[in-house]
């Protein structure tokens, strides 16, 4: 089933997020990249949906090889050029649906959006090896997705131990502009060989740690051997990288700053190739305090 949205998914969610429609005009995806490019960045722009309609397909296979193939929900963006695309992989005991207003939130700003299901126990290694493979079947036909699909810049995002599983994926050389990590948490003893290994930009995106922590988070800003950038926001909790966080005592207000943290990485990453461009967008969030800890190397 095909269905057009504006502002809201159902997607299996169970509320709808509280957020509006930016006033940025823009009818092309170039228009909508000269204007960012031209003004300030600013973390903040992201966080109302981007000014393009998105087409949802759910539950589609995505053909890896003539015998493997990944279950799928797609957020196609509207402008007929062609533009980046960004996958979002669950973490443990999630599933794709716990991405669906980010992957459409990103899809609204012009990227399209693919969120993966893996096998939500793991083992992590793994899925990062299915999602190499996954993504380099994208790069060589990225009809597989749509034909709008620019295979030159695919950026992946993690949540959890799906952060891991996207380290590994980027370490086996699947051809991806980036990666942006959601909380991420690490599989053990193996992780910091793949980390070494990673030789893309890398975004880290924490919850707040005198709130939440997460397993071995740490190892991925000290392994990744350089291009990496971190941030974390303030009073979120692990499950706030996700949205919505259908938790007891959640709020809105850290799950739409990571979504707005997120669609800002993820444009840096797939529309300029270096995180310079979300790294500046942060700068005036850190300075009052709504993002915390902020460092890069």
């Amino acid at each position: 089933m095909l269905a057009v949205v504006g502002l809201l998914v159902a997607g299996g969610c169970a509320r709808p997020p509280s957020i509006g429609l930016t006033s940025i005009k823009a009818r092309t995806l170039s228009e909508l990249q000269g204007y960012l490019l031209n003004h300030r960045p600013d973390v903040d722009v992201f966080r109302d949906r981007g000014p393009f309609a998105v087409s949802v397909q759910n539950e589609r296979p995505v053909q890896v090889s003539a015998t493997e193939q990944v279950t799928a929900d797609r957020y196609l963006s509207a402008p007929a050029e062609k533009a980046p695309l960004v996958i979002f992989l669950h973490g443990y005991e999630n599933s794709k649906a716990d991405h669906a207003y980010q992957a459409i939130h990103a899809a609204s700003w012009g990227m399209h959006s693919l969120s993966i299901q893996l096998p939500n126990t793991g083992p992590w290694t793994t899925n990062g090896r299915t999602l190499a493979r996954l993504v380099s079947a994208i790069h060589r036909e990225p009809q597989l997705v749509d034909h709008r699909v620019d295979a030159s810049r695919i950026v992946l995002v993690g949540h959890s131990f799906g952060a891991s599983a996207v380290a590994v994926a980027l370490a086996e050389g699947a051809p991806a502009a980036g990666a942006v990590l959601l909380d991420a948490a690490g599989i053990g003893k193996e992780l910091p060989g793949f980390l070494r290994r990673i030789k893309r930009p890398v975004i880290l995106l924490g919850a707040d740690e005198y709130v939440s922590s997460t397993r071995n988070r740490e190892y991925f800003y000290q392994f990744i051997p350089g291009g990496v950038a971190e941030v974390s926001i303030k009073d979120a909790t692990h499950e706030d990288a996700q949205f919505p966080a259908e938790v007891i005592g959640a709020t809105e207000e850290p799950q739409i700053a990571f979504v707005s943290a997120l669609t800002s990485a993820a444009f840096s990453l797939s529309f300029t190739g270096t995180s310079d461009y979300a790294w500046t967008s942060y700068g005036g969030a850190v300075r009052n305090g709504k993002l915390l800890n902020a460092r890069r190397k």
